[in-house]
């Protein structure tokens, strides 16, 4: 694998083994096959969606030779994604909050499986199950960047979470959604089911900084309740496309326990459409098994990010439920 960067957001990639390449210009991601001889036609397809007919790269004597038709529909290719770019409201960051870490294990179950009695914690449950979101966003959108809390069990406060949430750059045009991953616990270990939860619509957040209209603060305050109002409708639908989905994909091997509101730390410290997951109990043995074995956790897990990508792709081809703020 060559790759070759200037340390920016363009970047280009090509694998000899493969015969496959692919360029990163600008926050928009092209992906091309290569030919052994000249004159071979084929595609380039930028962020998994436009395709352009080309004439393929070859090799010559070893070295990857770009024909100039190549050269020109990809420069035009990208050129015209970017220039888009100003025009289209899209989601350019999700953030993936595994739940507690570290010290802070979260919730422990002690459960019967298989005959022994096996712990569940929650930290471990929310970091493995955070992982596997992570790989599936970062493989379906490779133009967005997918950011994780933590990665490791790492003892995190919650102000810190919000932080790394709140301190990713985007442009005008563009918005960050928030994902925090957890799991459940109560006394009574009959109870079982997954939930999602958003931020209680009473609740009301300083969203805008005096920076935001400084000759005018009430004009600053009318638009920091719209944006509030906007935040708070797409973090429903965020919870609800999860949630519908969770239904869809567990059918009866786990029940749902429907959307709840909440004034969680972390929901109502992002400034940005924020929800939290909470994929089963680790009290109860039925919610602890489908947690722990590989097969049902992606299955979950598959499920959250089907949700999470039915909300993008309404917000993107919709032109975003809010305006440029």
């Amino acid at each position: 694998m060559y790759s070759v960067s200037n340390k920016g957001r363009e970047e280009f990639r090509w694998d000899p083994f493969f015969q496959e390449g692919s360029f990163a210009i600008g926050g928009h991601y092209g992906v091309f096959s290569t030919s052994l001889q000249p004159g071979r036609s084929g595609f380039l397809m930028l962020d998994n969606r436009d395709i352009y007919p080309v004439s393929l790269p070859y090799l010559d004597k070893g070295d990857l030779v770009f024909p100039e038709q190549f050269v020109m529909a990809a420069k035009n290719a990208f050129t015209r994604s970017i220039e888009e770019d100003s025009s289209h409201y899209r989601i350019a960051a999700i953030i993936i909050d595994p739940g507690h870490g570290g010290k802070d294990p979260g919730a422990i179950g002690n459960v019967v499986i298989n005959g022994r009695q096996t712990k569940i914690i929650e930290k471990d449950i929310a970091l493995k199950a955070s992982k596997i979101l992570r790989d599936q966003l970062v493989r379906a959108y490779p133009d967005k960047r997918i950011l994780m809390t933590r990665e490791s069990d790492i003892t995190m406060k919650l102000e810190e979470r919000t932080v790394i949430a709140n301190s990713v750059p985007i442009r005008k045009n563009e918005a960050i959604i928030y994902i925090s991953m957890h799991a459940n616990y109560v006394s009574d270990k009959r109870t079982r089911g997954f939930e999602v939860w958003h931020l209680n619509p009473e609740y009301r957040r300083t969203l805008l900084d005096d920076s935001y209209f400084s000759d005018s603060p009430e004009l600053r305050k009318i638009m920091n309740t719209l944006t509030e109002e906007a935040f708070m409708a797409e973090s429903i639908k965020i919870a609800q496309s999860i949630l519908d989905s969770l239904k869809t994909t567990m059918g009866r091997s786990m029940p749902s326990r429907g959307l709840k509101a909440e004034e969680w730390f972390v929901v109502r410290r992002s400034n940005m459409p924020a929800v939290l997951v909470e994929l089963g109990f680790v009290s109860n043995k039925d919610d602890a098994v489908l947690m722990t074995t590989d097969e049902h956790l992606r299955k979950l897990v598959t499920a959250v990010y089907n949700g999470i990508a039915d909300f993008i792709t309404v917000f993107e081809y919709s032109g975003g439920f809010i305006a440029s703020r």
